[in-house]
Parts: structure tokens; sequence; C-alpha cells
């Protein structure tokens, strides 16, 4: 019944700009973190950035820091990416996840500590 939808995603040049969103529905929903992560063509999977809906509090991958910020709006149940002087090596699918809610209440940053996942939106980054 948890349905995560991200959207924003599209064609920019290097140095631009794009603002992700990630939507969670479903009667059941009750996560602690939102995470957003990447994964680029014959790459792994990595984390991006996490956030936690109670508090606030964030968590970024040092190479994103500074560019990216991860917001949550807990009224609209969304989650935001604000990407900010795009690179080419930004280029990837970007994937938003839900904690279970339960267990360790941390804002995780491996993928295996959630368990809802979007469809993805690809994400491309022009020279």
């Amino acid at each position: 019944q948890v349905q995560l939808v991200e959207s924003g995603g599209g064609l920019v040049q290097a140095g631009g700009s794009l603002r992700l969103s990630c939507a969670a529905s479903g009667r059941t929903f009750r996560s602690y973190a939102m995470g957003w992560f990447r994964q680029a063509p014959g790459k792994e999977r990595e984390f991006v950035a996490a956030i936690s809906w109670s508090d606030g509090n964030t968590y970024y991958k040092d190479s994103m820091k500074g560019r990216f910020t991860i917001s949550r709006d807990n009224a609209k149940n969304t989650v935001y990416l604000q990407m900010n002087s795009l690179k080419p090596e930004d280029t990837a699918v970007y994937y938003c996840a839900a904690d279970a809610g339960h267990g360790p209440l941390r804002v995780g940053v491996f993928d295996y500590e959630y368990i809802y996942w979007g469809q993805g939106t690809q994400v491309t980054v022009s020279s």
C-alpha cells in the first residue's frame, strides 16, 4: 500500500539546477527517514542524501554536500532534492526510498536500510 513516486528529472546543462520530488502515499506509510539514491549505468547504486520526518535531520554524501539539499514537507508527505551546479557525473537514475519506521531510528545511508522504493527518475546533465 506504500507508494513512492518521483518526479522532476530531465535534461539539464552542466551548471544548471533541478528539483526532484518524491510523493509518498499509503495508509500504512509511517517511515522514519527518507533517502535519495542514484545509479548511473555500469555503477553501483549510491547514497545521495537522507532526511528524517520528525526533526528534519539530514545526512549527505560528502561529494553532494553544498550542491544538493534535501528537504521535506510533512503535510504533503513529500521529500525534495534540490540539485544545483549539476555536473555530467551527476547523470543517473535517482530513486526515492523510505525505511520501515521501526528498528533503529536513524537516517540510513545504506540501501538495505530502506524497504520502499520509487520507480526512479532520470537525470541527465549535458556538457
